[in-house]
């Protein structure tokens, strides 16, 4: 018989305290028993170990839902920052999964409740069949009285209470058992970072701030279309936008034309550069169900309420390691890591490993033209993902919150970039917006 989800908070934290338990006290007897065994017996019991932990995780994550569920998914994407074992990323990117819908009865009384007003009062149409269910809320197609196509975004109720508590239970999971190998200062970055992004999605009046930002910037922009808020109709709670037209990017990709994937692609990848490097704003929840194609190639973006802004100077740090890395500038890159927080301290072997990862990183960037995909230019993966676990071994190298949203939007559009086939001179673009941001950190823009 499935085990049914607690329903009071009391509940949850009792769920989460047993699970706590459970995993600690199996890496106690892990390591008791590790203590008569040799080194290579040591580690595959543990590799297990951590493989059995993740699941017991991830089966107590996905039962709680809501709260928990988002929680797991976004520790899950922090996993390289996190140096979490492979077996233990792995399992956690099971939380991805499809959310069960909320019946409707409940999104009615939680819309009325925030609207002040019955759905009839309020809206021409409002379809009880849900577009779109995710852990923290769920989004549901309607029309305004004066005809306008919509789209309401309704919070889970409670979901807000549960954030913290969650998150909190996971770090100290993750801590205490030893599974996270990184510095305390540096995960403490992290899961404030987490934390920090949380509790703005769950703030619905955060979002329609963010929207009407991104309607400021590129309202009048061909290249991108933004939702309009409908304020009369969104509160903390229900966020009502205009119903964007477009395809995701699957159907997009079955039925446009070469000329506008591309148009399409190139859009994507400057639109990156230049939220990170000239507006230090960055749409930073990469998920393609965050995108709308039309025909002729222009993206829609939606979903803002995971919007992560950069200081100029850090910034202006970041840009100065990517622009040094492409011009082959050790010793510019070295500096820059430094002042971006990623490298502390004085050692030439925690020097050079970073070194070499970023010229691993940044070979595509000095390839030319690239197509994102292609068996033949796609192959600079192998490295990195040789390289990006020795770098655990050195704890000079760090990533500052900052980072994490950063690297998790530009590996995330890099996707889409690939479903795409897109092709272009990726080095290009990347030093154009780049310069710009050091110019700024430096006074001279």
């Amino acid at each position: 018989m499935a085990k049914k989800p607690p329903k009071s908070r009391l509940g949850r934290v009792a769920r989460l305290a047993a699970m706590s338990t459970k995993v600690s006290a199996s890496y106690v007897g892990r390591r008791a028993a590790g203590a008569f065994q040799n080194s290579e017996l040591r580690e595959r019991a543990m590799k297990r170990l951590h493989e059995s932990n993740a699941e017991r995780i991830v089966e107590t994550m996905g039962l709680l839902k809501g709260a928990a569920m988002k929680v797991g998914q976004t520790v899950a994407l922090a996993a390289e920052h996190l140096d979490l074992p492979p077996d233990v990323t792995r399992v956690l990117g099971k939380l991805h999964a499809d959310v069960e819908p909320l019946p409707f009865e409940t999104i009615k009384y939680e819309v009325e409740r925030s609207l002040e007003g019955s759905l009839e009062e309020r809206f021409a149409r409002f379809d009880p069949d849900p577009i779109g269910t995710a852990s923290l809320g769920q989004a549901h197609s309607a029309m305004l009285p004066d005809g306008q196509e919509v789209v309401v975004k309704v919070l889970h109720s409670g979901i807000e209470r549960s954030v913290a508590s969650d998150l909190k239970a996971l770090r100290s999971i993750l801590t205490s058992t030893r599974i996270i190998r990184r510095s305390k200062a540096e995960v403490d970055a992290i899961f404030a970072e987490i934390e920090e992004r949380l509790n703005e999605e769950l703030d619905y009046l955060q979002e329609a701030a963010n929207i009407a930002e991104y309607q400021r910037i590129f309202g009048d922009d061909a290249r991108v279309r933004i939702p309009n808020v409908h304020p009369g109709w969104s509160t903390e709670r229900v966020l009502t936008m205009d119903h964007l037209p477009g395809v995701h990017v699957d159907a997009f990709v079955e039925s446009a034309s070469a000329e506008a994937r591309q148009r399409a692609g190139r859009t994507l990848a400057e639109l990156h550069y230049q939220q990170a490097f000239e507006l230090r704003t960055l749409h930073a929840d990469p998920h393609p169900g965050n995108y709308l194609f039309e025909p002729d190639g222009r993206v829609g973006l939606l979903d803002f309420g995971c919007v992560k802004r950069f200081d100029e100077f850090w910034i202006g740090a970041y840009a100065r390691t990517a622009l040094a890395a492409h011009a082959g500038d050790r010793a510019g890159t070295i500096q820059g890591a430094r002042d971006a927080g990623v490298l502390h301290g004085h050692s030439e072997a925690a020097d050079e490993m970073l070194w070499q990862w970023c010229a691993a990183v940044i070979r595509p960037y000095r390839m030319g033209h690239v197509e994102a995909g292609s068996e033949r230019d796609d192959d600079w993966m192998t490295p990195i993902m040789k390289l990006t676990p020795q770098l655990a071994k050195f704890p000079e190298i760090q990533a500052p919150g900052d980072i994490l949203y950063l690297h998790r939007a530009l590996g995330g559009n890099y996707n889409m970039l690939r479903r795409l086939g897109a092709a272009g001179d990726w080095g290009e673009l990347m030093t154009k917006y780049a310069e710009h941001a050091v110019a700024v950190a430096e006074g001279r823009a």
